[in-house]
Parts: structure tokens; sequence; C-alpha cells
């Protein structure tokens, strides 16, 4: 692989965008545990704003763009379509697995369609809130269509969501694949391997948690009535 410059500067770009929502929510979640009431702790430790805005398990589709970084001068930007399915550990890590259809090309020299079947973990920053920037990694397989050339890759990104109505998120994201093959556009050149960029705009619809819900306010109730019992009983004493 031959590295282009263009690709540095939108990563660095990338890094500039995320960094502000990161110290965001480093804020946003900070706590201020010297006002706070025990009662306000426990609601914390029990939150429910995750199930009502989101779920446990998610469907998502993508649509955007697809640009290679290999050995040849004049990459295009191709179509990108994703499909994936998460299925949310915690309420700030999931599993995610995904397929991904998309092209790779350069101007009058190459133009290949591939597919790639990825699992990564995700963390979803602000899980209980209604915008979150997000950031992955994992790896992947990577195959040229009818699967006459594959490799394995690993991959990392990031973006934000948005949830635009209970249970649907609207999502802006890009990742970096880097493969292991330098054959990835034909031509074997250059001191590393080849790597591809994606960016999309995507739809999560989230399902399921009511359970989970249900759950954590009986145990939030359960913890708040045990902890009035004891205040009562040493205010008796």
């Amino acid at each position: 692989m031959i590295a282009q410059p263009f690709y540095i500067k939108t990563i660095a770009l990338l890094c500039l965008i995320l960094m502000p929502l990161k110290a965001l929510a480093q804020e946003t979640t900070s706590e201020t545990s010297s006002e706070e009431t025990s009662e306000t702790k426990i609601k914390d430790n029990f939150r429910t704003e995750f199930y009502d805005l989101r779920g446990a398990n998610v469907f998502d589709v993508a649509i955007g763009t697809s640009v290679i970084n290999g050995d040849f001068v004049d990459p295009m930007f191709e179509i990108y379509t994703h499909l994936g399915y998460k299925r949310h550990i915690t309420p700030h890590f999931g599993i995610d697995i995904g397929y991904h259809k998309f092209n790779l090309a350069y101007i009058d020299v190459y133009n290949e369609g591939f597919m790639s079947f990825d699992i990564n973990l995700e963390l979803t920053v602000l899980p209980h809130n209604r915008f979150s920037p997000f950031v992955f990694a994992g790896a992947g397989l990577n195959a040229s269509n009818h699967f006459r050339e594959t490799a394995n890759k690993f991959q990392g990104g990031g973006g934000v969501e948005y949830i635009a109505s209970d249970t649907i998120g609207i999502k802006l994201y890009t990742d970096y694949n880097y493969v292991l093959s330098d054959e990835l556009d034909g031509l074997e050149a250059g001191d590393s391997d080849d790597t591809y960029f994606r960016m999309a705009l995507g739809v999560n619809f989230y399902f399921g948690g009511s359970k989970m819900r249900s759950k954590k306010l009986k145990e939030q109730a359960t913890v708040i009535d045990s902890n009035l019992l004891n205040d009562e009983y040493y205010i008796k004493k």
C-alpha cells in the first residue's frame, strides 16, 4: 500500500470532531456526590432511560460510500450498504454483527465489488441520552464478489446517534479497515497492506428490554424501601 495524505487529513478531522463530544460526555456523566441524596444515587444505579429510548436489541441498516487507500493513485468514492444486528450486554456496551456490501475503485483503472462480515465491540458513550457519540472496534472477513479472494481484517470507527423517536435512532458513522493483504486492489506494492474507509448514514431499530426495565424498577423500589426502613429504625433508636 502507498499511503495517501488525504486519508490522514480525514482521520484527523474526524478526531477533532469527536474529541469535544467525548469531553462533553465526561462532563455530563460526572458525579456530584457531595450534593446527591441517597435516593438519587440509588436511582442513578437503576436508570431506565436507556430502555425507554433504546432497547436491548438492534437491527440497523445504512447506506453511504467507501474509498480505498491502496497501491494506485486517484481512488474513487463508491457505493456502500450495510445490514446488521447488535445485542446490548449493558447500556454502554454491545456486540455488533454486520454484513457490508461495497465497491472499491480507482479512476479508469479498477472497480471491484466486495463484501465483509464484521464483529465489533461497541461503546455507547451516553446511553441514557437521546444524543450520543459511539466508538467500536473488532475483526472481520473481507471477500471479493463470489469469494474469489478473501482476507482477514481489523476495523475500528466511531460516529454519533440521535434518537429521533422512541426505539428509532439516526446515526452517522465512519470506519477504518486494515486488510491483512496487499493485493486488495490486484497490485502488491509498498511496505504495508491495503486499507479502506467507509462512511454512512443509517437507522437503528431498537426492540426488547421491557423485562429488564421492569426488573430495574422493582430493584430500585426494593432498595429505596429498604433504606427507608433502616432510616426509620435508627431514628427510633
